[in-house]
């Protein structure tokens, strides 16, 4: 429960909107953002690529707010009709039960899929460029085709960089507070239904530490913080490690 009136806070709501939220976008996220990265290492020339990922980078300088205002714009118009098409078909789920508003789950899900895209197709094009090409030429002396060659060696070697990539972009999720506080529906509840409205940590942060009336409120609000910082320190920690990890090996092995 978390009601202020009556000095009754408790704080699973948000921690469950926040990582069900945040897990949301990296399966969304993930797949997109690794087949990109493949895309602009291997696949696509030079001349294009290179470009393309110029723009994929320069998503992660969009302002939090701007992708608040295209969630409401064109995500929730969109995730409407689907809700309208999924609802009275599969409604009796669990899973797609609920009102067809728009706003919820999958509709702040998608934002954030959206704004940690960069992180993992960044770093994912980078790990591949980083491995010796001795590893893909081997592969095709072997007679291993090119999907063959970056599905074996090239990913096994790059591995720990993307798994790093990743991590970041989990912790860029847990701690985004404007986008989805315009999206999510703001209303602290456990919930099983991507289609229902949700709370995060942050966004009750900042919907509700500057109106906050009494010791209490605020102490629990201090403490949400204090939790949200200290996930979002250990998620970026573990990435850095992995990160120093793949970049710390001399010789030919350096990623």
């Amino acid at each position: 429960n978390w009601d202020p009136v009556q000095d009754d806070f408790g704080a699973l709501p948000f921690i469950w909107g926040t990582l069900l939220s945040s897990l949301l976008a990296l399966l969304i996220a993930v797949p997109v953002g690794v087949g990109t990265g493949i895309t602009l290492a291997e696949l696509a020339p030079r001349w294009l690529g290179d470009p393309l990922g110029m723009l994929v980078e320069l998503l992660a300088a969009v302002p939090s707010v701007v992708y608040g205002m295209w969630g409401i714009f064109v995500v929730v118009p969109l995730v409407q009709r689907l809700e309208e098409c999924v609802i009275p078909r599969w409604g009796h789920i669990v899973l797609f039960s609920g009102p067809p508003v728009g706003i919820g789950l999958f509709t702040a899900g998608v934002v954030l899929a959206i704004m940690i895209l960069p992180f993992i197709a960044a770093l994912t094009r980078d790990s591949l460029r980083a491995v010796p090409r001795a590893q893909a030429e081997a592969g095709f002396a072997l007679g291993a085709t090119r999907w063959e060659t970056i599905r074996g060696p090239l990913l096994r070697c790059a591995r720990k960089g993307i798994f790093g990539g990743v991590v970041l972009a989990l912790g860029r999720a847990l701690g985004e507070t404007m986008a989805v506080t315009m999206v999510i529906g703001n209303n602290p509840q456990i919930t099983l239904s991507l289609f229902r409205s949700a709370y995060t940590m942050p966004a009750v942060l900042a919907n509700e530490f500057a109106e906050a009336t009494g010791e209490m409120h605020t102490a629990a609000l201090v403490g949400i913080a204090l939790a949200l910082k200290a996930v979002t320190f250990t998620v970026n920690a573990l990435a850095r490690l992995l990160l120093w990890t793949t970049t710390g090996q001399g010789g030919e092995h350096r990623l």
